[in-house]
């Protein structure tokens, strides 16, 4: 049995673990609370846009755009959104399931987070770029990402573009996704799907509209804005999973812990007790052969 000195310092060590990972996990609640805000405060924007896009394309059937153009699908362009730190419990080893799933023959690259690049490095996948963004995610850092992609996609270089994240479901649940948006195979559809999986509808608009200059220059920026807000959106998304997830794994760590603790003690207890029981013990068997 241990003696009771390094059972103490066990305890004390426990102990000292507990109040880090406490404080990491209130931490992480105030993180993520700013997330979800950051996440929910888009969301009217976002609806707004689509809505606009999808009454425009009524009046437009036949406009033709590099985003709605069907080709052959040689190389698929991946934006994988990982976290810069661990602690996170699960979260990004489900995205690494996911990202082996693709063809590394076929499958180029983009990476947001230092736990995705070092994966797709270490299992030799092709990497086109990686970019750092402030845990804050501002939209002027994640513009260059989504720009130059959009123009890889212009370019050939790539033929769609998807986003691999962890959706935040609830504060318990954050699971793996895979988002196609390039190419819009279907945008009235897709527009429609979007807007139903939200609990609202595509209301068709029955005015007459003057394009001013003309609605190929108007859809062309539309759908560039579109794009670029509803990717930003996962980002967003993305950030508040990474912080719910943290908050539960540092919760658990807590609470084993004080488990930890409550054992470590119960133990020093009894060992204490032992010793106690020994020397009395000693002392009757020393009294009784004087």
């Amino acid at each position: 049995m241990p003696n009771t000195r390094d059972i103490r310092n066990r305890i004390r060590g426990v102990k000292n673990t507990a109040k880090i990972t406490r404080a990491m996990q209130l931490v992480a609640a105030s993180k993520m609370k700013k997330a979800q805000d950051a996440a929910l405060l888009g969301r009217p924007y976002a609806d707004l846009l689509s809505r606009i896009l999808g009454a425009l394309t009524d009046h437009l059937p036949e406009f033709k755009h590099p985003f709605l153009d069907q080709r052959p699908i040689r190389n698929r362009g991946v934006l994988v959104i990982t976290s810069d730190r661990g602690l996170a419990g699960a979260l990004n080893a489900n995205l690494f399931r996911e990202i082996a799933k693709f063809d590394t023959a076929t499958t180029a690259f983009y990476t947001i987070g230092k736990k995705g690049r070092q994966f797709i490095s270490r299992t030799n996948r092709r990497l086109i770029a990686d970019f750092p963004i402030s845990e804050s995610a501002p939209f002027r850092e994640f513009r260059p990402v989504i720009e130059a992609m959009i123009d890889a996609y212009k370019k050939g270089e790539i033929d769609t573009l998807e986003i691999l994240y962890p959706r935040f479901r609830n504060t318990l649940i954050q699971e793996p996704r895979v988002a196609a948006f390039l190419p819009l195979q279907n945008f009235r559809s897709s527009l429609v799907e979007r807007l139903q999986s939200e609990g609202g509808e595509l209301v068709q608009d029955e005015r007459d509209f003057i394009f001013e200059p003309d609605p190929a220059t108007i859809l062309d920026q539309l759908l560039d804005r579109f794009l670029k807000r509803e990717t930003y959106q996962l980002l967003l998304d993305a950030r508040a999973s990474e912080h719910s997830a943290r908050m539960v794994a540092m919760k658990a760590a807590t609470d084993n812990a004080k488990k930890l603790t409550d054992q470590l003690t119960l133990q020093y207890n009894k060992a204490r007790q032992a010793g106690i029981t020994q020397e009395i013990l000693e002392i009757t068997a020393a009294a009784q052969t004087s």
